[in-house]
């Protein structure tokens, strides 16, 4: 990355995965460079050919606002991307996530530790902006043995196999996770931590290093959870991603499945085997009825006799 060149690196970036003809141009014949070349995007934005060349080499670093709208449009951005890409010229930008870490680390409220422990039958977990897990409840950790304290998911989801073999929608959360990390880091990409973690896994996953220089940028989202659990098999979950009011860049992601679903049956065998005072898992009946199982000690199914 290179802190001192932000606007020009992702307008490079985003110019070579235009098509020429997405914007109407012919495609055809011999191309030096993938995407479209910097004249064609500055004539289709309406600017000069040496003001645009100036503009991703860094040497005119205040564009208008106007300018930017338009590059947004020839470039394809998305309403995102778009308010990225203003931001990335210090146009209405917030102090930096830096001022805030040098007083202190963030830390995860007392109360929402207790809120998520209280939750039997929803996995959650609390993450930093760089996808450090800083707290985790029981069901989490046994949805997965990443969602423990001191683990970076970013890192995981591209190293490890096991990550790999839990996510079966694999390509599309890498694509994800990237995209939200670039979104929350904003222009602040010389961020030390930041620098590390693209560093090691520019170097270590080829994957990474893809998606990281597309320069897409999506915020974290809501999304259903494709995953092939080692001990109750595939299952389905809806994850949410809340915003922690007053931290530092803090998210609550919990997951939770459809009501009276296999899922959420598949959701509470999970607990029961792996929570030792868990007293039984929710099963729908053919109605559609929550019936409460008792495959764990110290639950008495009901005799026919209603006693």
């Amino acid at each position: 990355m290179d802190s001192n060149n932000v606007l020009g690196e992702f307008l490079r970036a985003r110019r070579e995965l235009v098509r020429p003809e997405d914007v109407g141009l012919r495609g055809g014949g011999l191309r030096r460079v993938p995407g479209l070349r910097r004249e064609e995007v500055a004539t289709l934005a309406g600017i000069s050919s040496d003001y645009y060349l100036r503009l991703e080499q860094g040497r005119d670093r205040n564009p208008s606002v106007q300018v930017l709208e338009a590059l947004a449009r020839v470039l394809s951005l998305d309403a995102d991307a778009t308010r990225h890409l203003v931001g990335l010229t210090g146009t209405g930008r917030r102090p930096g996530p830096r001022s805030r870490r040098a007083a202190k680390p963030a830390q995860v409220p007392a109360s929402i530790r207790q809120l998520i422990d209280g939750w039997p039958t929803n996995p959650a977990y609390v993450q930093d902006r760089y996808t450090d897990v800083l707290a985790a409840n029981a069901l989490g950790r046994a949805l997965s043995s990443n969602y423990v304290p001191g683990v970076n998911l970013l890192r995981t989801v591209f190293l490890d196999p096991a990550a790999r073999e839990l996510h079966r929608d694999w390509e599309d959360l890498t694509a994800g996770i990237v995209a939200s990390v670039r979104a929350r880091a904003g222009a602040d990409v010389d961020d030390p931590r930041l620098v590390e973690l693209v560093g090691e896994l520019s170097i270590r996953s080829e994957r990474f290093r893809v998606l990281w220089g597309r320069h897409d940028v999506v915020p974290m989202r809501s999304r259903v959870s494709k995953l092939s659990h080692p001990q109750v098999g595939d299952l389905d979950l809806y994850c949410d991603k809340l915003d922690i009011g007053t931290s530092d860049g803090l998210l609550l992601v919990v997951f939770h499945a459809e009501p009276g679903s296999r899922d959420a049956e598949l959701l509470g065998l999970l607990g029961s085997l792996n929570a030792p005072e868990f007293t039984g898992y929710v099963k729908a009946d053919e109605q559609g009825q929550p019936q409460r199982h008792s495959d764990a000690p110290g639950v008495d199914e009901p005799s026919d006799d209603g006693s």
